[in-house]
């Protein structure tokens, strides 16, 4: 039976981690095995297209619905996806990047850009969730190499400092406010190689390009925020939402500790 590497230590070195800290994001080559990626991208792409339910027409779409498929917490329905999504390489990475002690579950969504899928307009990930700390971080993984025809997740380094355009939901206006206000930032938008990973802060701004190849692009993302993270109140809808789903019966000021919020790893083991 095949051996898919998941939970040995990556070799993270403290260029990655100063980088994580100056550019709110990271790529990381070589964090799975080809052999690893493909397994987990059979299992998951068989269960977004068991759980989706967006079919309309792409010219009937919003511009959140062009952008991708979107199915969330899939380690829910899925015994192999969990195992995958409690990964300790990955989260002993975001723990390192981040400098906590551990990290948990907030909750992770397959993202499927179609074929002829459009932008993913600029947002920071944040906005949504109602928490205390800036010790969030988002694992991006590609399912497939992700060249930039594909669409691959593009950051402006740096841009977790900017506070304007962190009170808007990814949108047309989300788009057009944000790149304004990044006018002085450089973009920074590469290809993912197979088994490449990034990790990108809470407050990074972000964006990916339209698909313009025939295939989907198939990514995995994991968030994980401090295992000593707190709810707080909710400051806009889309927070309240992400209280009630992914927080259940967690108090304001209470540790983020509801069954959906695992420990995924910690340093006591």
């Amino acid at each position: 039976m095949a051996h898919f590497d998941i939970d040995s230590p990556y070799p993270l070195t403290p260029e990655h981690i100063a980088f994580y800290r100056e550019n709110g994001y990271v790529k990381l080559k070589n964090v799975l095995s080809p052999e690893t990626v493909d397994h987990y991208r059979q299992i998951i792409s068989a269960k977004v297209t068991e759980l989706n339910t967006l079919h309309l027409p792409m010219e009937q779409r919003t511009v959140y619905e062009k952008a991708f498929l979107q199915i969330m917490n899939l380690w829910t329905k899925s015994e192999d996806v969990k195992t995958f999504a409690m990964s300790q390489r990955l989260g002993r990475i975001a723990a390192q990047l981040m400098g906590c002690r551990g990290v948990r579950m907030y909750h992770d969504q397959a993202l499927y850009k179609e074929a002829g899928g459009g932008i993913t307009p600029w947002h920071a990930d944040q906005y949504y969730w109602p928490v205390d700390s800036n010790h969030t971080v988002t694992a991006w993984i590609p399912l497939q190499d992700t060249p930039l025809e594909m669409g691959p997740l593009a950051f402006a380094p740096g841009s977790y400092r900017i506070e304007t355009g962190r009170d808007l939901e990814i949108g047309d206006e989300s788009e057009q406010k944000i790149q304004r206000s990044l006018k002085a930032y450089p973009v920074h938008e590469t290809a993912f190689e197979l088994g490449e990973v990034s990790f990108h802060s809470g407050w990074t701004f972000h964006r990916a390009g339209a698909n313009s190849t025939n295939r989907p692009r198939e990514v995995f993302t994991i968030i994980y925020v401090d295992q000593d993270i707190h709810l707080t109140e909710p400051r806009n809808k889309d927070q309240q939402n992400d209280r009630q789903r992914w927080c259940p019966g967690v108090e304001v000021g209470g540790v983020l500790d509801s069954p959906l919020n695992p420990v995924i790893y910690s340093e006591a083991g």
